[in-house]
């Protein structure tokens, strides 16, 4: 059984889609949390962008122990250069290179010809190699290039010392035929490609990139490029979480496997939304609120006790369990911290303090408390670590169809002082929004606001992300609670304080 590798470019890549940019804060807890699925390469970003990027990837570089980390780099030196200065601290570096092999980019925008970008991929591989031991290339539109010319790209780079090439589906253009075909032509005509590893990287325009990576498997890939949630520019990327639970399942058919931890897949999928604060679609595979639910009364009867009748797989592959913990407000704070554990999380102390203390506060308003309330309650907390300009001390809400919406906000903060101020919105959120502007003395702009529920039931607790915007700063902000007009001023406020952390620390 062949071992696939699994290069998830989430933080390159997928957050280039719109509305998906994340601060170092959340790079770094998303790069923790890939890290703990198994993911054997990260793309942490590409450091020669921008200052910012260089800190966040040589941030992650510096974090990571099993995975691998990388950082896209155009084939220039300058670019090979910075990127290597944020990744020579990981103690598994990995340099990517980028170069355009289609004759339509040739033209149209590195304005070089065939032989020219022969010469320049053996100078910057070789230049990159002396650098860093592992050196991928990627032959952006590589489907769209001449496969003569492509296998003479890949077998200079090889001959140079790239240990992976790269075959990108840049605009989502092949069809999964196609696109085997290719690895099979390249793996079968390019000299050395018994020495490295082919890899696969397809867009979504066409609804095939799981498709196209999957047969890329089928033609000998051995790593598969890919995003959590399928998240990417345009369309989107590969979907981790289809890739490998496909691979999961049909093993026997693709003889391959891998050995990503499935049962984090969903906390995975959980923590990217609840960091972008965009949603995945209900009737996404695998992720999708939808993707384990069945409408009874359509079944035969018998089939619901046994639901692989209906199922490809079982919910709990992935980490999602529907059962009620036996936890209440009596419950003490070993069991309680024991659960926690069980559910793959590792907090310090102080947070397991505050974890708990709302856990009670919860299980005194909710007859059940189950795991996917736990995993929300972990969530919240850990969006909230950045330091605290305003904490939310109380709020009064006056609405009705009758009257115009007020409320009255009071926020404590970070020196202690309690400051409260009153609004009229359209709605009582709105209105709450409004007061919170006054306290802040800001000009904020609410450009995004979502609302679901955790649970099923008419005691849910309310998830609630926002993303607001002030004098060209972007934050995005969490708040989880029974009551989703608190859930919306606590997100608000959230979101509010991270807009102050990284406004103070571009200054510094």
């Amino acid at each position: 059984m062949r071992e696939i590798r699994i290069f998830d470019t989430t933080l390159r890549d997928g957050e280039q889609s719109p509305g998906c940019s994340m601060n170092l804060k959340e790079k770094l807890d998303m790069a923790r949390q890939l890290e703990s699925l198994g993911v054997h390469v990260i793309e942490a970003g590409v450091a020669s962008a921008s200052q910012g990027d260089f800190n966040s990837v040589r941030a992650v570089a510096k974090e990571l122990r099993s995975a691998r980390v990388t950082s896209m780099s155009r084939a220039l030196a300058k670019d090979i250069d910075s990127t290597w200065e944020a990744l020579r601290h990981a103690k598994c570096p990995r340099i990517h290179l980028l170069l355009p092999t289609s004759d339509i980019l040739l033209e149209s925008r590195l304005k070089k010809s065939r032989q020219e970008v022969l010469e320049q991929t053996a100078e910057m591989v070789r230049y990159a190699k002396k650098l860093c031991e592992d050196v991928e290339l990627s032959a952006e539109d590589a489907t769209r290039s001449d496969p003569a010319f492509l296998a003479k790209v890949f077998e200079t780079a090889i001959a140079a010392g790239a240990t992976v090439v790269n075959i990108p589906d840049s605009i989502g253009y092949t069809t999964p035929e196609e696109y085997g075909n290719l690895i099979r032509f390249l793996r079968g005509s390019v000299k050395g490609a018994e020495h490295v590893a082919f890899s696969s990287h397809c867009h979504n325009d066409l609804g095939l990139a799981v498709a196209n990576s999957l047969l890329a498997i089928l033609a000998g890939a051995t790593e598969v490029q890919c995003t959590m949630n399928g998240i990417g520019e345009r369309a989107g990327n590969a979907a981790l979480e289809e890739i490998v639970m496909a691979l999961k399942v049909r093993s026997s058919y693709y003889g391959a496997d891998t050995d990503i931890d499935t049962a984090q897949i969903y906390k995975t999928s959980r923590l990217l939304s609840t960091i972008t604060g965009v949603k995945v679609q209900p009737n996404k595979a695998i992720v999708g609120e939808n993707a384990f639910a069945q409408e009874s009364g359509i079944l035969p009867v018998g089939t619901l006790s046994v639901n692989l009748s209906y199922e490809a797989m079982r919910p709990e592959a992935i980490g999602l369990t529907t059962n009620h913990i036996v936890l209440g407000k009596h419950s003490g704070r070993h069991a309680f911290n024991d659960r926690v554990r069980e559910l793959g999380y590792s907090v310090t102390l102080d947070i397991s303090n505050t974890l708990f203390k709302q856990f009670k506060d919860l299980a005194d308003k909710k007859k059940t408390v189950s795991d996917r309330d736990i995993e929300a309650l972990v969530r919240s907390i850990l969006a909230q670590e950045i330091p605290k300009s305003y904490a939310l001390e109380r709020y009064v809400i006056n609405s009705g169809n009758t009257i115009t919406p007020t409320s009255s906000i009071s926020l404590t903060g970070a020196d202690g002082a309690r400051v409260e101020k009153v609004a009229i919105g359209f709605g009582p959120v709105d209105a709450s929004f409004n007061a919170i502007n006054k306290i802040v003395g800001k000009q904020v702009k609410l450009e995004e606001y979502s609302i679901g529920a955790v649970t099923e039931g008419r005691d849910a607790q309310g998830e609630v992300s926002v993303k607001i915007s002030s004098e060209g700063a972007v934050a995005k902000g969490y708040g989880l609670s029974t009551d989703v007009i608190e859930a919306s001023i606590l997100a608000y406020i959230n979101a509010i304080n991270n807009l102050i952390y990284e406004t103070t620390r571009e200054e510094q």
